[in-house]
C-alpha cells in the first residue's frame, strides 16, 4: 500500500479521501485557509504511453483551471489553484464532506424520490449557470456529483468541459470522444457539436439511474450501447419504481429526448418542471417537515402576497437555516448576494461599527447586495442577537424560479426597503432642524395662480 504523503506542495495532508486510476484526493490544511481543503494529486506515468497520457492529463488540468476562473456557483465545487510540476500536478479545491452519487445508483441503496428530485433540481441550476458562462461540462455522471447528508450538492470535474464561445477546432483543450458512454447523449456519441442540452440529457440519465437503480440502456458490447442510445427509447421509470409518478416519467423522458428540439432547452426549464411536482411527492417524513415549514412561511408577513404554489416553490429554491446567537451572518462590504427572511429571533444591523437597528421575524436582511446592480456590495453587517431561524435566498437559485416567484420577491423586498428607509429617515429627523415652510400648499394651487405654469398632459 502506497504511503500517504505528509505534504503536497505547501499543503499538509490530513487523510486520504479517495483515489482513481490517475489521481488521489486528500483532505489537507494550509495556513491561508481557515478550514480544510481537498487536494487532488495527479500521478504522471513513465514511458512512451505514459508521456502521451501525461500530456492529456495536463490538458485536462489546464481546462479545469480555465473553467474554474469563470464559475462561481454554490452547487459547483470551487477550485482554488492548479499546480503543475515535473513529477506531479495537483488541484486544490473546496473541501466538501459528501459522497458521490455512485453510492446511490444500486437498487438496494436508492434514495427517496423527494431527495433525488432535490439533488437533480440543484444540478439543473448549476448547469444552467455554467452554460450562461459559456461552459458545457460534457461528463455529467454520478461519479462527478457529490451530495452530503443534508442534500447539499456539488458538481465536480470540469476538466472535460468545453468553452462554447471558442472555436472547437482551435481549442487545444478539446478532446474527441470524452465522457462516460452510458451517460452520453445521442449527439455526443455521434461526435456532433454540443451545447447545454447534452448535459441535460446526461443529467436525465443520472436521474433515471438514481430512481430505477439501473441504467436506462444496458448492453454487453459498446456498439450495442451506442445503438440503443441513438435509436431506442428508455423504459418508463414508474414501471421500475412504483414510487415514481407518471408526471416524473414525462420529465425524465423530456430530458432524455433524442430530438434536440424536443428536449429541455435549458436547465431552468428542467428545474421549473421538477419544482412543479416536488411538493406533490409523497414521503411521510419529508412531507411532514415540508408542511411544517410551509405553515411557518404562511404566517410570515413577508409572504402574505405569495400564493400557495409560489410558496411551495420558495421552499424548493431556498435553504432553511438555524444559527446560535452572536454569529455574523453578513459582513459589510462583502459581495455575497444571498439574503435572508427572518423567521424567528432577532438580528442587529450595523455600519462602520455603529449599531443601526434591530430586526425581528417577518422581515428580510442582507438584501442590499442583491438590489445593488452595479457594485453588488453589502451596505451593513448583520449579527444574530439570539438563536434564530431564517430562510436563506440565493439569487443564483432565485433567477431560475418562475417569473411569478421572482416578481413577488421584487415587490416584497422593495416594500420592506421603502418602509425601512422611512423609519430611518424618521430617526434621523430627530437630530435635524425644523423643516422649511412651504408658501404654496399644493401643485394645483401653483398651476392656477402662477402665470406661465402649465401641466402638460402627454
Amino acid at each position: 500500500m502506497k504511503k500517504i504523503p505528509e505534504t503536497i506542495g505547501e499543503y499538509r495532508v490530513v487523510r486520504k479521501i479517495g483515489s482513481g486510476a490517475t489521481a488521489t484526493v486528500y483532505e489537507a490544511r494550509h495556513p491561508n485557509f481557515p478550514g480544510p481543503v481537498a487536494v487532488k494529486q495527479v500521478r504522471f506515468g513513465g514511458g512512451r504511453d505514459g508521456a502521451k497520457l501525461n500530456r492529456r492529463l495536463l490538458k485536462l488540468l489546464r481546462a479545469e483551471e480555465a473553467v474554474a476562473q469563470r464559475l462561481d456557483h454554490p452547487n459547483i465545487i470551487k477550485i482554488h489553484e492548479v499546480v503543475t510540476e515535473r513529477e506531479q500536478a495537483y488541484v486544490v479545491m473546496e473541501y466538501f464532506p459528501g459522497t458521490t452519487l455512485e453510492r446511490y445508483c444500486s437498487f438496494e441503496h436508492r434514495l427517496p424520490v423527494h431527495r433525488v428530485t432535490g439533488i437533480i433540481f440543484k444540478c439543473c441550476m448549476a448547469l444552467d449557470y455554467a452554460y450562461r458562462q459559456g461552459i458545457v461540462h460534457r461528463d455529467i455522471k454520478p461519479a462527478n456529483i457529490l451530495v452530503d447528508e443534508k442534500g447539499d450538492v456539488r458538481i465536480t470535474d470540469f476538466g472535460l468541459a468545453i468553452n462554447v464561445d471558442k472555436d472547437v477546432e482551435a481549442d487545444s483543450t478539446f478532446i474527441m470522444g470524452v465522457g462516460s458512454p452510458a451517460y452520453m447523449s445521442p449527439e455526443q456519441v455521434k461526435n456532433y457539436p454540443l451545447n447545454q442540452k447534452t448535459d441535460l440529457y446526461s443529467l436525465g440519465v443520472v436521474m433515471f439511474h438514481l430512481l430505477a437503480g439501473r441504467l436506462p440502456f444496458r448492453a454487453s458490447h459498446p456498439a450495442q450501447l451506442v445503438y440503443k442510445i441513438i435509436n431506442t427509447d428508455p423504459p418508463l421509470v414508474s414501471r421500475l419504481n412504483p414510487e415514481v409518478s407518471e408526471r416524473m416519467d414525462v420529465i425524465i423522458r423530456k430530458a432524455m429526448e433524442k430530438d434536440l428540439y424536443s428536449r429541455y432547452k435549458n436547465g431552468a426549464e428542467f428545474a421549473k418542471d421538477l419544482s412543479a411536482v416536488r411538493y406533490k411527492i409523497v414521503d411521510e417524513g419529508d412531507a411532514r417537515l415540508d408542511t411544517a415549514h410551509f405553515s411557518v412561511l404562511r404566517r410570515q408577513a413577508f409572504f402574505t402576497e405569495f400564493g400557495d404554489v409560489e410558496l411551495w416553490e420558495v421552499l424548493r429554491i431556498s435553504v432553511w437555516r438555524s444559527v446560535p446567537g452572536h454569529v455574523r451572518l453578513i459582513k459589510e462590504g462583502d459581495s455575497e448576494q444571498r439574503f435572508g427572511v427572518l423567521l424567528g429571533g432577532r438580528v442587529e444591523l450595523s455600519i462602520a461599527g455603529r449599531r443601526v437597528m434591530e430586526l425581528g421575524p417577518g422581515t428580510i436582511f442582507g438584501e442590499s447586495a442583491w438590489l445593488d446592480r452595479i457594485n453588488h456590495r453589502q451596505t451593513m453587517s448583520v449579527v444574530s442577537l439570539e438563536p434564530l431561524t431564517y430562510l436563506e435566498i440565493n439569487p443564483a437559485a432565485l433567477i431560475l424560479a418562475t417569473e411569478e416567484v421572482q416578481e413577488a420577491f421584487r415587490c416584497e423586498v422593495a416594500s420592506v426597503v421603502a418602509h425601512r428607509l422611512s423609519a430611518l429617515a424618521l430617526v434621523h429627523s430627530e437630530h435635524c432642524g425644523a423643516a422649511t415652510e412651504a408658501s404654496v400648499t399644493s401643485m394645483s394651487g401653483l398651476v392656477s395662480s402662477t402665470p406661465g405654469w402649465q401641466l402638460v398632459d402627454n
